[in-house]
């Protein structure tokens, strides 16, 4: 299939999705993570351009805060557990790349966690160019001062809740638990700080295939249940919950066999976007009329 990349994303996008829900093999996973996420053609687009962007001095707060997270990415992990190790010497030259690249966002404390990831499975110029990609392309806009678009996809997360848990959504209603207080971390980090290694993995071989899906699978397991809803009976105890699910909820059969099996579609998301991106757009003539 990788051989054949632009052929199968085209006509047969149906196998590829299905493959990527059974788990793509650790052996060809970095490389399928790089066409997945389209890391690929802009490595083929700019063979050099990572190292004419390392050579360039880079805004020197940014170099400052990027130097300060570099220890706290996977501190336990033997790649990044050295101070001035490989590991994080690499992470730096990512993180400053991007920086480089994208002046405008230039370094987000958040993008750290998906760079060291995405390190611990490919040679840095691909973990940069999927850096680039899966910030541009599948989380666009939360980087921006005032983070609107993280809002606007937390409605839309709220929205689908609806749909596939109403009982969950009608708690979290009840309670004023907004999605930006349990599901920023989520969003920003694309999960690699919430769940356990394995099921990280598996979600994100799904994740770069079809979007996030299981904040949606997360939300249901931690408050799906009656008895677990009369438990948190107010905000912080709701939050508490969502914070902190059942080990069992976060464990990679649970999370693939749930998110597989949303009653959701493509077109869906898209309704959901479409009708939130609007909504947000007439706001401030609400306002000011």
């Amino acid at each position: 299939m990788l051989n054949n990349w632009e052929a199968f994303m085209s006509k047969n996008y149906k196998k590829v999705r299905e493959r990527c829900r059974k788990g793509i093999p650790a052996s060809v996973r970095p490389k399928a993570w790089l066409y997945l996420c389209g890391g690929q053609l802009l490595l083929e687009k700019h063979p050099n351009e990572y190292e004419e962007l390392l050579q360039a001095p880079g805004d020197p707060k940014c170099m400052d805060d990027i130097r300060k997270d570099l220890h706290r990415q996977f501190p336990y992990h033997e790649m990044f557990i050295r101070e001035e190790g490989v590991g994080q010497q690499e992470l730096f030259s990512v993180l400053k790349a991007y920086s480089v690249l994208n002046p405008k966002v230039g370094y987000f404390q958040a993008q750290a966690p998906v760079a060291a990831f995405l390190l611990m499975h490919m040679p840095a110029v691909q973990a940069f160019w999927c850096l680039v990609s899966i910030s541009d392309k599948y989380l666009s806009g939360y980087y921006n001062p005032g983070l609107e678009v993280l809002q606007r996809d937390g409605d839309i997360l709220h929205a689908l809740l609806r749909r596939t848990a109403p009982a969950v959504h009608r708690h979290l209603v009840k309670h004023k638990v907004e999605p930006v207080l349990y599901a920023t971390e989520w969003f920003l980090c694309a999960l690699t700080r919430t769940l356990p290694w394995d099921s990280l993995l598996r979600v994100w071989d799904c994740f770069l295939c079809e979007g996030v899906k299981a904040a949606l699978v997360i939300l249901g397991g931690a408050l799906g249940a009656g008895a677990a809803r009369r438990r948190a009976g107010g905000l912080c105890e709701t939050l508490e919950a969502l914070r902190h699910p059942p080990a069992a909820v976060l464990q990679e059969d649970y999370l693939v066999y749930h998110m597989t099996r949303l009653q959701l579609t493509e077109q869906d998301f898209e309704f959901e976007h479409q009708r939130q991106t609007a909504r947000r757009r007439a706001l401030p003539n609400r306002s000011g009329s």
